[in-house]
């Protein structure tokens, strides 16, 4: 028997943080057992629903895929199975992490030079001259090498 009375599903979405679709999508889905339900056929989360809401929310929140979830909540389900086997879908998660956050970098890198190149050639003049609008036109495999000049004739040269 549970330690505390089961939550109504509004009650189990507050305390879990997910919301009330979220965890009936859950459900349908299979990472949460379905709830058992009342006379009044509305589910009750008991203690270990809670926790699965809770680890499954987290695991979202650091960007898993459902797959991948399903995958943690099956290691979960079978305490006896390799930690590595969790090591390995963490590694699978944190490469891609490090991909993402690398092409995120080389947009920062490209915006702040279009923002320096309007800054040094023609911020302040009309838009259609504007340095950023060129770069932006550019086909990528001429504007990955592109620096935007300072000293364009552009919209202030």
């Amino acid at each position: 028997m549970s330690a505390v009375p089961p939550l109504s599903i509004g009650a189990a979405a507050k305390q879990t943080g997910c919301s009330a679709p979220t965890i009936r999508y859950y459900e349908e889905v299979g990472l949460l057992p379905a709830a058992p339900r009342t006379q009044g056929n509305q589910r009750h989360y008991d203690d270990a629903a809670i926790r699965r809401l809770t680890f499954i929310r987290r695991c979202r929140d650091f960007g898993f895929t459902i797959e991948q979830v399903r995958e943690l909540v099956g290691l979960v389900d079978q305490p006896s199975r390799d930690c590595a086997e969790v090591r390995d879908i963490a590694q699978v998660h944190l490469l891609e992490v490090q991909k993402k956050l690398a092409e995120l970098q080389a947009l920062e890198a490209s915006l702040s030079r279009f923002v320096h190149g309007c800054n040094t050639a023609c911020a302040g003049g009309p838009a259609i001259d504007c340095t950023i609008l060129e770069d932006l036109a550019m086909p990528t495999w001429e504007a990955k090498d592109h620096l935007p000049a300072p000293a364009r004739s552009g919209c202030c040269g």
